[in-house]
């Protein structure tokens, strides 16, 4: 079958990788989507059991960090455009081994860039899009809002890895003429995610009668965004985003952490049939978190007044959207919370 355009979507195993890949393969069937993945801890090809036969779908193993394989990749497929979301993600694994994310934020980010700019001899018609976080923005008071045009200030391993591949990839439509689009995105949540982030991790915990860790006193603040809605957000830029602009994604969403897990505990009495605040007296407080920054808020008026998008779910429907999936997709669950996960939760959070 001769394909329109070839499309390489790094880490589209995980979490938010996995929503891009299904919303590309079901959209677009002139599309050849090429799933690169490492499928470390957070990869997870059950996420994408629904669309693995797919005629327009491929799936490939392979490191972002292997020049030499990342090159005879491009070099087969002559990928059109890329849509780069690997990358090492959680905050507290970079605290404690930082170089891990140095290699797959940094170099691997590099190693594609060096592979498209090998086999893009005309540039006309490709495209590199780099998903990022608003985490390199650093850490906001009470008031305001990132935008496009706020500075720099990462606070963590994660968050520099984060920045210095953004920057890479900038520096690499400088000085080659890589064309590129970036997105800087608020917390997801959804389906197929990993469970060591905070509404999984509750979600779970409080099936199981476990604690529920918060760090601190819970007054960390987030904007929430529902992982499809991001999906949707990363198709709209990569089609019709502007050629070296940078789009902040948010859900408009600002939630305290303890507030949110609040309203996760009494979504989950009501969905399990338990008294009402049951679950509440899981909550367990622990040390917070080195470094912990205080609050994140998505200015995305820009993607909405330049491209279109906005969320299509008040916060409260996409939890308990979410809350549903998780308690009916259970052996899902029971999977990926064995191994790996069980080892890094009982160190970090039952200490």
């Amino acid at each position: 079958m001769n394909f329109e355009k070839n499309i390489l979507i790094t880490g589209g195993a995980g979490f938010i990788g996995s929503h891009v890949v299904r919303r590309f393969v079901k959209h677009y069937a002139n599309y050849r989507v090429v799933n690169l993945d490492k499928l470390t801890y957070a990869g997870n090809l059950e996420n994408l059991r629904d669309i693995e036969d797919s005629e327009n779908y491929r799936f490939i193993k392979g490191d972002i960090c292997d020049a030499g394989f990342i090159q005879k990749l491009f070099e087969e497929y002559q990928f059109d455009g890329v849509i780069h979301l690997a990358a090492e993600s959680h905050v507290d694994r970079s605290i404690s081994n930082p170089m891990a994310f140095v290699e797959t934020n940094v170099i691997g980010t590099v190693t594609l860039l060096n592979a498209a700019k090998s086999i893009w001899k005309e540039m006309s018609g490709k495209r590199f899009y780099h998903v990022s976080t608003d985490e390199v923005y650093g850490s906001l008071g009470d008031e305001g809002l990132f935008t496009e045009s706020t500075s720099y200030d990462p606070k963590s391993p994660y968050s520099a890895s984060k920045a210095a591949s953004d920057h890479f990839v900038r520096a690499y439509q400088n000085t080659y003429g890589m064309p590129i689009v970036l997105s800087n995105c608020s917390n997801n949540y959804g389906s197929y995610h990993f469970p060591e982030k905070l509404i999984p991790l509750t979600i779970n915990n409080i099936k199981n009668n476990e604690a529920i860790p918060v760090y601190g006193k819970g007054e960390n603040i987030r904007d929430w965004l529902f992982v499809e809605d991001h999906a949707r957000a990363i198709d709209v830029i990569f089609h019709e985003g502007k050629e070296g602009e940078t789009y902040n994604i948010g859900g408009f969403n600002e939630w305290k952490n303890i507030d949110l897990v609040h309203l996760l505990c009494d979504i989950m009495d009501s969905k399990l049939g338990r008294e009402a605040g049951t679950s509440r007296k899981l909550i367990s407080y622990i040390k917070d978190r080195a470094g912990h920054d205080m609050r994140y808020a998505i200015d995305a008026s820009k993607l909405k007044d330049e491209l279109g998008w906005e969320p299509s779910l008040q916060f409260e429907e996409g939890l308990e959207k979410t809350v549903d999936w998780y308690l009916a997709n259970q052996s899902w669950l029971e999977d990926v919370t064995s191994g790996d996960y069980q080892n890094y939760y009982k160190e970090h959070y039952q200490s």
